[in-house]
């Protein structure tokens, strides 16, 4: 091997470490700004609600992010991965019937004059449930069916 090709292969390196060494240190720096605003937003969160949040704030919360998440998880997905999606859509999808399942087969406890309310949604969610894994075979039916050979 050349002497100089050696050489500033070393140097190459050097500066690559030396970059990383920066990024690093700038990193630390960014997570120790991001953890202070965070502390900053809380504790004014807090003083502003009296310290009390609505359990109801957090569930929309997380159900705004689950949206935005889904939305982009869909549709990023290339087209060879379509089918193993709708097998793990219809694999939630059974999760949820275990769920209305119970919700129509369990009382409310404490509260058995409105049990009725939990097994009508649990029954309207094992309807819709069951027609979201009836259509997500029938559409992984169909998306198979185009890769397979005509005869």
């Amino acid at each position: 091997m050349n002497p100089v090709t050696t050489q500033s292969a070393v140097d190459a390196a050097a500066q690559a470490r030396a970059a990383a060494e920066g990024a690093r240190e700038a990193a630390m720096v960014a997570q120790a700004y991001a953890d202070q605003a965070a502390t900053a937003l809380g504790a004014a969160a807090a003083g502003a609600t009296g310290g009390a949040i609505d359990p109801f704030v957090f569930r929309l919360s997380i159900f705004v992010l689950a949206v935005f998440v889904g939305y982009y998880v869909v549709w990023s997905v290339t087209p060879a991965l379509h089918t193993p999606l709708m097998s793990v859509t219809n694999a939630i999808s059974s999760v949820i019937v275990v769920g209305a399942l119970l919700a129509v087969g369990v009382p409310v406890v404490g509260d058995p004059g409105h049990a009725w309310w939990a097994r009508a949604f649990g029954f309207l969610a094992l309807i819709f449930a069951s027609v979201n894994i009836f259509g997500g075979f029938m559409v992984t039916s169909r998306m198979l069916a185009m890769y397979s050979k005509k005869k």
